[in-house]
This record gives structure tokens, sequence and C-alpha cells, in this order.
């Protein structure tokens, strides 16, 4: 058996440098990234302190593809057509800057784009539960979930075909926080993605102590599913050698913390569950050699911080004792792949 069915992760997850100008600004993505139409985007601004913003081709309707929603805040979602995004297109994206660029195409800013490939905007209608609009992409293992909450226990149903190991939901048309599931951390007990705040658990009132299955995932009376709310949720299963959705202890330690995943990580996020920290994220567009030290948080709206890691051919390790990512504490991490260690036809990455 193949050690990996992806060879090529940027073919599923890419990341995209670029600058602001205020005007159209069509973006790309390149032969390399295997010309990925990108189905759930994560913009940020580098060198300034502008919330975070996230779009996707699940939520948008009649081809527009400008509504967004901020992943540290707890705002509903809103449009910003003609200051913002444009539109969603088969190679990347199209932003204009109606007004001032609208928080991701600035002039004189520059800017990460985080993108997944989901389904290309294809959904299906699936009812075992609460009924949803599920756009899926099995091979990968990510999917993005639309559904109506029903404030009661219940089950929704995520298209995977795989158990998810990390979900991230946010009713989206109220002012309401992001609940994360991840699978070190179990359902009977979540963590919010735009808050510094640490685990709560045992709390059984969002994931309802139920851990997900390959078909379902659960909910209880809290948190998103208040009635008659418009969920979205997005959905991440592990596939070795491309994702990998763990936990790790750190050592307080400048030579820190080594953590495997099987792969030369392309993008990194970390959390301190066991106390309040922020959402650290690295990539390696950003950082290209060791160490990388310039990482974006999630849970803040600021420009690129300094704290270090090392991203390795098989994992990651910590260069410093930094609280937010390696004291003697319990940590959740996201890691997707720029490369597998080995390919389906046993040929080895390189180190960076």
């Amino acid at each position: 058996m193949a050690y990996t069915t992806i060879d090529d992760p940027s073919a599923y997850f890419n990341t995209l440098l670029y600058s602001g100008n205020a005007s159209t600004n069509a973006l790309t993505n390149s032969a390399n990234a295997g010309n990925m139409q990108p189905d759930w985007l994560w913009l940020k601004c580098r060198n300034d302190a502008v919330s975070h913003q996230v779009f996707d081709t699940s939520r948008q309707t009649s081809g527009e593809s400008t509504l967004v929603i901020r992943p540290n805040t707890t705002d509903a979602e809103s449009n910003v057509s003609g200051d913002g995004m444009t539109s969603i297109d088969s190679n990347g994206f199209t932003l204009n800057g109606g007004g001032s660029g609208g928080g991701v195409n600035e002039s004189g800013k520059t800017y990460v784009a985080w993108q997944w490939k989901a389904n290309g905007g294809t959904t299906s209608t699936l009812s075992g539960g609460i009924s949803a609009t599920v756009q899926a992409n099995t091979t990968s293992g990510f999917s993005i979930v639309k559904f109506t909450a029903s404030g009661n226990n219940n089950q929704v149903e995520h298209g995977l075909g795989a158990v998810p190991h990390f979900i991230i939901a946010k009713g989206k048309d109220v002012s309401d926080n992001w609940f994360v599931y991840h699978k070190s951390i179990g359902a009977n007990g979540y963590i919010m993605l735009n808050q510094t705040s640490a685990t709560d658990s045992p709390n059984s009132t969002v994931w309802r102590n139920i851990d997900p299955t390959s078909q379902y995932f659960y909910v209880s009376t809290g948190g998103f599913n208040d009635d008659s709310t418009d969920v979205i949720a997005y959905c991440f299963a592990e596939k070795q050698g491309y994702s990998k959705f763990g936990s790790y202890t750190g050592n307080g330690n400048a030579d820190g913390t080594f953590v495997y995943t099987g792969f030369k990580p392309a993008w990194l996020m970390v959390k301190r569950s066991s106390d309040a920290q922020g959402w650290i994220i690295w990539d390696s567009k950003r950082d290209t050699f060791n160490i990388a030290d310039a990482p974006l948080t999630a849970s803040e709206s600021s420009g690129e911080d300094n704290k270090e890691v090392d991203l390795l051919s098989n994992g990651f390790k910590f260069r410093s004792a930094d609280t937010a990512t390696n004291a003697a504490s319990t940590y959740i991490y996201m890691c997707f792949a720029s490369s597998p260690l080995v390919g389906s036809d046993g040929t080895p990455c390189t180190a960076r």
C-alpha cells in the first residue's frame, strides 16, 4: 500500500502571497499548485492590524463571492461587494478596491491567502439528521457544510466518508463565537477560534459528548445550534502524508518539542489548549527557511509576530520556550503538507 494517495498537496491546499493595490487585483494559483480553484479562502493582512477574512464557494449565491466572515471576531456574515472580494475563480480569485480594499486589497499592504479545495462549489443535500448542504472532497478530507440549526440534540452529515478530526463551526447570521471540535479534546468539550481561552471541558452543550463518525457530527442545544440560526462548518478528516490533527506537550525549553507529522508542513496552526493563548499560524511561503519566526494569530487582528519553529521534512520542532507554543503545557495543532514524507512511488521529500 502506498504511503500516501496525495503526492501533490498543493492541488488541495495552497498559500499565495500578494500585495494590495486598491484596484482590480486578479490572483492566480500557479500551475505548480494545480491551478487550484479555492473553495475556502482565508485572507490576512501581514503588516497591519486588520481582521482575518474568510470566503467560500458554498456561502455565495448567484455567482457572487463577496460574503465574508472574520475568524478573530464574533461578527455575523457581511457583504463586501464593491470593496474587497469580486470573485472566486477557477484558478484563484479576484479582488477590487472600490473603497479601501475591504481589508484584503489595500494599497501599500501585504497579504497572505490560505486556500483549500473542496469540490469546486458543487454541493449535495444530505438529510440524515438536520438537512445540510454539503460540498465535500473525500480525497483531501475537507468539506463545507451549511445548515439551519434545530436548537435541540441532533446530527449533521459532513460528507467526508471518514471521521473528521477537526471541525470549525459558526452561526453566520448572528454575532457569535467560532466553536471548534478537535479530536484531542473530544466531544465533551470545546474551544473557540476567535478567543484565547482554554478548552471548556467537561462541557457537552456544543458537541453533545458524542465524537463524530464517518457520516455525522453531533450537536447539542448550545453554541452555534440555536434554533433557526444559519450555520457554516468546515470539517477535516486526517489524510496520511497530507494533513495531521493532534496534540503535544511543550517542554519550556529553547531546544523545544518535536512533533512528527509524516510530511513537510506547508501550514501549521497551534493553540495552547490548557491555558489562555492565541491560535498561532506559520506557513512555508512567508517563512521560506528555518527558523520560521513570522506567524500570524487567528484570534487577533495583529500583523506578523515573532515566535520560532522549524518546519522539517517530517514534522515541526519549536525553537523557543514561548508560552503560546512551547511551555510545559498541552497544545493542539492542525497541519497541512507541502510534500509527503514519502511519495506513492517511494520518493522521499527533501529538507527545507
